[in-house]
């Protein structure tokens, strides 16, 4: 996630890093050259090319803007509804930290233990949702070679065992397996938003009308708007190729690209108040903005 104040208007033409020009600037370029190679073409041999009205542009352009509007609110709703699961993790494990102070003092490892389970689940569902190179498998083990359910079922174990020899009341165990649940729920809906991209055959028409458009447009304008043409044109291609490459990053809310969902830095604050919570003294740091940019 991109972390940086409102920049002046000055400013605001200069910035690079956090922007995604650099990202489509290739095919910017091409556009430009293009639509000046077009524009002395017709200039200096006028009969090599066919003259092209310009309102069949304008129309299309509207229609476009109209389409990458409607995917790049798809994939926005898609980044926003995995914010919401992960603020509801936050939530969860908070809730779960309290609940936990139910236990009796004699319990104080048994509660120790579930919260470094919830510390562990954490990370196991950042793994799992960060370094998932393939987004048709699931619950692909961590690093340490266990998933984010085995902790749910370590978790579950607990406080069947705490029940078991009477240090845990029903009201208590209800209570804490209901934040289990939730834990479910919320790893479900993370794994559905990783599963699930927008349909390839909208985003493929998309791309392909951008495309043309972009490499058409030089030939309805170059007679009238003459070498004002290669500029109309790289902003034209800004605008529609910064559009559809802002949704593809949108689309996929748990990669490390700049505009992802920080969940290195949630799972870490989480992280942080559990230990806290442990009377743990030493604890791990927050982590910063890496030239702007927060994991």
């Amino acid at each position: 996630m991109i972390i940086r104040n409102r920049p002046g208007l000055i400013h605001l033409f200069f910035i690079v890093r956090g922007s995604i020009i650099m990202r489509i600037f290739p095919r910017i370029l091409v556009i430009t050259l293009m639509s000046a190679l077009i524009v002395l073409t017709h200039r200096l041999l006028p009969d090599w090319l066919p003259a092209f009205e310009s309102a069949p542009f304008a129309l299309l352009g509207i229609a476009l803007s109209v389409f990458l509007a409607f995917r790049n609110n798809a994939c926005y709703d898609r980044w926003w509804e995995a914010r919401k699961q992960w603020g509801e993790l936050v939530t969860v494990t908070r809730t779960l930290s309290r609940q936990t102070m139910l236990l009796s003092s004699k319990a104080n490892e048994a509660r120790c233990r579930l919260l470094n389970l919830a510390i562990g689940f954490t990370y196991a569902l950042h793994d799992q949702l960060r370094s998932n190179a393939d987004p048709t498998t699931q619950n692909i083990p961590t690093k340490s070679g266990k998933s984010a359910d085995y902790f749910l079922e370590e978790m579950q174990k607990e406080i069947v065992a705490l029940r078991e020899e009477g240090k845990l009341t029903d009201i208590t165990y209800s209570l804490l397996d209901q934040s289990f649940c939730r834990l479910t729920t919320l790893q479900a809906a993370c794994e559905r938003i990783l599963t699930t991209p927008v349909p390839f055959g909208y985003t493929l028409l998309l791309h392909r009308t951008a495309y043309i458009f972009c490499f058409l447009l030089p030939f309805g304008f170059a007679d009238s708007l003459g070498w004002v043409t290669p500029f109309a044109s790289a902003l034209a291609a800004y605008t529609f190729f910064g559009l559809d490459a802002l949704g593809d990053e949108l689309e996929v809310p748990f990669s490390k690209q700049p505009n992802a969902l920080p969940i290195s830095t949630i799972s870490r604050q989480i992280e942080i108040h559990l230990l806290r919570s442990m009377d743990i003294e030493k604890l791990p740091s927050i982590p910063q903005p890496e030239n702007y940019i927060l994991y």
